[in-house]
């Protein structure tokens, strides 16, 4: 079946298999063997946990590009368009290069159902063998030890963080999610864990599979500084390096020191004004970006950020209290049903002026009403819209100049965000 448009592509993938998730590696493994897919660059590092994998997988794409590698990086979910989950050298590939890939997938697959996840999954690991790099940085989908990415062997694994999410999937205790996420440990290779307080399921997997294990606050540090950060670790020998004086960064900076632990594992030349102009230089569509409009005549700032479950929502929390504003914060908001609500609300309840709230474009939304009810159950100023861009243009309608807007809650919240303000400009 040969199909012209990625738009089209996408559109039949997502009917391709009856569910959306299905975990599990045997289908992937027969379509990958079919279409003698190896491994996809002689460095693979592969990035899992609950929060902070798309800004910990860009610091280790950007120190290793740093050094003069060509890079691969893959990522889920898109904001805008599909293409933002394949990048080489920090450049999107194309959608004809990525159809050319689904139609090898689809010759080969034979009645071999995949999911959308999975079809993507392998598109990426073609374009990258393709390419014929040097290292690719991939972002777990879903846990670990069952997510298409783990079809790959990791030279590295890297786990950001350990909550609790997805628990129909991983369980509801941290040590279940830890055992998920750890599948993607492999033998005798480095596993290094952002996580200070690792859940023991972590540790006992790395020390099964005898994984030399490097966890935050125990073998790495960062230490904040008035204008400035400093980062302590140790490379594979065992020998301590540091860097000093690195400017403070517009994404978490924790995520940026695991990605420094993971380089220090590798063997390259430790030049401290290469990786301190990589990490400065490093953008996350999404993270906690920043925009300043022009509204009617009156500036207005906008904080976008895909914080969707409770320690998002906490890191989320802890940067607007460490970046106060002069004016007072509103909220634009939507979520998921099946996110945790309260756990999302809690950190920013005391933080925001007054919400907006709209359902997403997806039927797995949380109705506004829900939303509102929640919020005025906590005694917050709450207002409910039909579509996320009219809560935004309600709050820019009753602000002030020096006051802030924080878009938050879902990657759907973000998306219509960025495309609103794709149009407004």
């Amino acid at each position: 079946m040969i199909k012209h448009h990625l738009n089209d592509w996408l559109a039949y993938l997502e009917k391709l298999h009856p569910s959306t998730i299905d975990m599990g590696l045997g289908r992937l493994q027969q379509v990958a063997k079919k279409l003698q897919l190896a491994k996809p660059a002689p460095l693979v590092i592969t990035v899992t946990g609950t929060n902070g994998k798309g800004s910990t997988c860009a610091f280790i794409a950007a120190l290793l590009e740093s050094q003069g590698l060509s890079v691969g990086i893959y990522t889920s979910p898109h904001l805008i368009h599909y293409q933002e989950r394949i990048a080489i050298n920090q450049q999107l590939v194309s959608e004809d290069s990525i159809c050319h890939a689904f139609e090898k997938i689809e010759q080969a697959r034979g009645n071999i159902s995949l999911t959308y996840f999975e079809f993507g999954t392998l598109a990426a690991f073609l374009l990258f063998q393709q390419a014929h790099l040097d290292a690719v940085v991939l972002e777990v989908g879903l846990g670990g030890r069952l997510d298409a990415v783990n079809l790959v062997d990791a030279d590295i694994a890297v786990v950001t963080s350990i909550g609790i999410d997805h628990q129909e999937w991983l369980g509801n205790t941290r040590e279940s999610v830890g055992f998920e996420k750890a599948g993607i440990f492999r033998e005798n290779h480095p596993a290094v864990c952002g996580d200070s307080n690792p859940p023991n399921t972590l540790i006992e997997q790395a020390k099964q599979k005898k994984a030399p294990f490097y966890v935050r606050d125990k073998d790495f540090t960062l230490t904040l500084e008035d204008n400035h950060w400093q980062w302590q670790g140790i490379n594979k020998q065992g020998t301590a390096q540091t860097l000093s004086n690195i400017p403070l960064l517009n994404l978490p900076m924790n995520n940026a020191a695991l990605a420094l632990q993971v380089f220090s594992l590798l063997d390259f030349p430790w030049q401290e004004h290469k990786l301190i102009n990589a990490l400065q230089h490093v953008k996350v569509m999404g993270r906690l970006e920043r925009h300043v409009i022009n509204y009617h005549n009156k500036k207005c700032t906008l904080l976008l950020d895909v914080a969707h479950n409770p320690h998002a929502a906490n890191f989320l929390a802890n940067y607007l209290k460490s970046h106060p504003t002069t004016g007072k914060r509103y909220a634009v908001f939507g979520l998921l049903a099946d996110k945790d609500l309260e756990g999302v609300i809690n950190p920013l309840a005391n933080l925001i002026e007054s919400w907006a709230v709209a359902p997403l474009s997806t039927p797995r939304s949380n109705t506004a009403e829900h939303l509102a009810q929640k919020l005025q159950e906590k005694e917050l100023h709450v207002t409910l819209h039909n579509s996320i861009v009219k809560a935004i243009e309600a709050q820019l309608d009753s602000i002030s100049p020096e006051d802030e807007i924080i878009i938050f809650g879902s990657f759907y919240v973000v998306a219509d965000a960025l495309q609103w303000l794709n149009t407004f400009k």
